[in-house]
């Protein structure tokens, strides 16, 4: 009972902010337009008119029943006018209603789910990159939330479909199981047992209430297992779907080091979970179908059974064996809906608690962003860039960087140079604000803005346009600007395709991402501008065009520097040395800033 109660929290905590949101989903501004309607109301009026529907179509069955007693009352009657007055003025009165019901739910009930689901692809994705969340959720491992990427496409997609079809199929299940249950109680009301004079009112209701009782129980016994096989299965193939989209995105690191053998195992380790998994979900789906199955069959000749000894006792006519029979069978039906839906059911749970999980991870790292121990970013009044007490660690609490004070100067160019592994990276990293391990403050200048630049540039899928403006959006700057921008960055090859849409991640070479991330900056003009190893691909004469570039053309920018290469220095105004001490910590040691060879 504990279990079905967290259930249904964890599925009222993912619903109920979608019903009672006032944020348009992109569906809404498409639909609605200008249209001044809080959009709260149109899901909430939506999903009134939907389960109207369900009731109308339950209230429809229940008449039917009536339809069907008189029409084969009227069959053992041979009363022909009869028959084709019920079949022509009732039957299909009613039933072209509940077809047009039928029609109208199908249709507002698909807008409700995709307008759900638009809300809450919208709101997983704003949670995910609010914050740099999915940074730090990187960093603490993906055990605690793998393959987000699924989660938001796949998982939403399979919540918010499951989630209107239970729901409809339970108050479905549940309207139907009060409306016959009293058609039901009615039409056996003085049954006796069979062969025997004991009268038990509303014998046929308690005879279909033990039936499917029976049923539910033994298929919660069956298929429990079911539960946790699909969560599992869902997982494999998240991974072995990430392994391979990795092997795509680094297929040339691959083939250089020859290690296609090495993927093959991997993928084939990965698929071998896929299929043992799936295997253990069929040997399980296979009992629970071989007792839904015979629960199904079964259930289609029991009524007849029970009501069998009263029509050839004469105790009811053919029309009021048919209607006991259907309504047994829609009581029976009802009340086995958790046995015919626990496949469904199963997966289900799942879903919600992948989608659960995921925001709980979220609100972890968000929440120890706020209250946990860590690098604060202040906006001072000053033009210089502070820092002050600052510790920076890893995600495991141990400490890497020790900073007691320090000044950038607004201005004066900054070399930062050392061994690999002193934590030169991670500093920049903290700096930039991404990196909130650790403690200690970080005050820039108010009002002006940061760019950093890493040694492999990200390139997002799309034109080449929109790959040299990003994080702008792809019509920020000019045709005219940007092939300027690339030619200043070395990149004249490309300067006349804009509108070509390619892999431009594995169309370039590193040191062209390099330089097209120069290119970036160029167009950004920052007033701050870290290059963490960015020129680290480049020839030494190549490189030193692009520092000259940039200090010609960003005459403002303040440059901060991470590298290893001795001719970096004639490009700074000031060298910083990262020294480990004893205690493991490296801090920065100011250098006389070398003369450049004669």
């Amino acid at each position: 009972m504990n279990r079905l109660i967290a259930s249904i929290r964890q599925i009222w905590l993912l619903t109920y902010p979608f019903f009672t949101s006032k944020d348009p989903t992109t569906l809404d501004v498409w639909l609605l337009g200008r249209l001044r309607v809080q959009v709260r109301w149109v899901a909430l009026t939506f999903l009134a008119v939907v389960i109207g529907a369900e009731f109308a179509k339950v209230a429809i069955n229940v008449r039917l029943s009536y339809f069907s007693r008189d029409w084969f009352n009227a069959i053992q009657d041979k009363n022909e006018a009869e028959f084709w007055r019920q079949l022509f003025m009732v039957f299909s009165f009613w039933a072209v209603i509940y077809v047009t019901v039928a029609i109208y739910q199908y249709a507002i009930r698909s807008y409700l789910t995709i307008r759900w689901r638009s809300w809450m692809t919208q709101h997983y994705i704003g949670a995910w990159l609010g914050e740099h969340s999915h940074y730090r959720m990187q960093l603490e491992g993906r055990n605690r939330t793998d393959n987000p990427d699924q989660r938001i496409q796949e998982d939403v997609q399979n919540f918010t479909q499951t989630t209107f079809i239970l729901f409809l199929g339970i108050l479905s299940s549940v309207s139907t199981l009060f409306s016959f249950a009293f058609v039901l109680w009615s039409l056996s009301a003085d049954f006796t047992l069979p062969f025997t004079e004991i009268r038990i009112p509303g014998f046929l209701l308690w005879g279909a209430l033990l039936y499917a009782v029976i049923g539910t129980w033994l298929t919660h016994v069956v298929g429990r297992p079911l539960i946790r096989l699909n969560f599992e299965q869902q997982r494999y193939e998240a991974d072995f779907r990430f392994s391979l989209a990795r092997i795509r995105e680094y297929g040339e690191q691959i083939a250089l080091l020859r290690g296609e053998p090495s993927e093959a195992d991997q993928l084939r380790g990965r698929f071998g979970n896929v299929i043992g998994n799936f295997l253990q979900i069929v040997s399980r789906t296979k009992k629970l179908t071989a007792l839904t199955a015979g629960y199904s069959q079964v259930s289609n000749v029991i009524p007849y059974v029970l009501v069998a000894p009263y029509y050839f006792g004469g105790k009811i006519a053919l029309g009021g064996m048919t209607q006991t029979a259907s309504a047994f069978g829609q009581v029976q039906s009802s009340l086995s809906f958790f046995v015919d839906a626990y496949s469904t059911l199963a997966e289900y749970k799942s879903v919600v608690d992948r989608l659960t999980s995921f925001d709980a991870s979220v609100h972890h790292v968000r929440d120890a962003q706020r209250h946990e121990r860590h690098v604060r970013l202040q906006q001072g009044a000053g033009r210089d860039m502070e820092l002050s007490d600052l510790m920076v660690g890893l995600p495991n609490g141990q400490m890497l960087v020790q900073v007691d004070h320090l000044t950038l100067r607004q201005g004066n160019s900054v070399l930062l140079t050392g061994p690999s592994g002193t934590g030169k990276s991670t500093l920049f990293r903290a700096i930039s604000g991404i990196w909130p391990f650790g403690d200690g403050r970080v005050v820039l200048p108010q009002g002006q803005s940061m760019m950093l630049l890493p040694q492999r540039p990200y390139l997002p899928m799309g034109t080449l346009r929109e790959a040299v403006s990003y994080p702008s959006q792809r019509d920020a700057y000019s045709d005219a600007t940007i092939a300027e921008a690339l030619r200043a960055a070395k990149l004249p090859q490309i300067a006349d395709k804009l509108d070509e849409e390619r892999a431009w991640g594995q169309t370039l070479s590193l040191g062209e991402q390099q330089r097209l991330a120069v290119a970036r900056a160029l167009l950004a003009k920052p007033d701050w501008l870290f290059l963490d190893e960015a020129t680290a691909a480049l020839d030494e004469a190549t490189e030193a065009e692009i520092y000259q570039i940039l200090k010609e053309k960003l005459p403002h920018t303040t440059l901060v520097s991470i590298g290893h290469r001795s001719t970096l220095a004639a490009f700074h105004d000031r060298r910083l040395d990262l020294r480990r001490a004893e205690d493991g910590l490296s801090t920065p040691v100011d250098m006389m800033q070398p003369q450049p060879a004669e």
